[in-house]
């Protein structure tokens, strides 16, 4: 009988997720329109995603264009991107706004590969759990005992995978925020 690691895929597979989205709402110098989805912006009395009340479409490399469905709200959305402190420069017209996405400094990026590294680090820990959760499963089965050591090989076997992914993942974003 052998042990179903369907779930733990899965619960792996969330970790690579979640460090990808922490990865792409990071200001890496480009713009991305990501960067943005932490903005919470009050409009109508309640705060709302800035996504609720505007387009956001990247206009230039350096520059995002934020165009508000009601034009009442844009002081309310310039605070918003000013308060969140990403970095970024706001230009408002009677169009919307302009996010300016400033160059990045070489102590800027050292920075910033620290914060990757700590995000990886977060994501590394998330697989450890999960890994002694899954080995507690396979103890509290009962397996034979050579079908538990070839369950916990398999576990370990998805387990380097997925740090394999995790760390695929961090140097392509270190790539793109060096600038290599």
């Amino acid at each position: 009988m052998a042990h179903n690691f369907s779930d733990f895929k899965n619960r792996l597979a969330g970790a690579s997720t979640w460090l990808d989205k922490e990865y792409g709402q990071l200001h890496t110098g480009r713009a991305t329109p990501m960067v943005l989805d932490s903005v919470m912006v009050e409009s109508y009395g309640a705060l709302q995603p800035l996504k609720n009340v505007g387009s956001v479409s990247v206009e230039d490399a350096k520059t995002l264009r934020v165009v508000p469905w009601d034009k009442s709200v844009i002081k309310g959305i310039e605070k918003a991107i000013s308060s969140a402190n990403l970095g970024l420069s706001v230009a408002t017209d009677d169009q919307g706004l302009r996010v300016i996405f400033p160059q990045l400094t070489t102590e800027n990026r050292e920075r910033l590969v620290k914060v990757l590294k700590d995000k990886l680090e977060d994501a590394r820990i998330t697989v450890r759990k999960e890994r002694d959760n899954e080995q507690n499963a396979i103890k509290g089965e009962e397996l034979p005992e050579d079908d538990a050591r070839r369950a916990k090989e398999d576990m370990q076997k998805l387990v380097d995978e997925a740090n394999a992914n995790l760390e695929a993942v961090f140097t392509k974003k270190e790539t793109e925020v060096l600038g290599k």
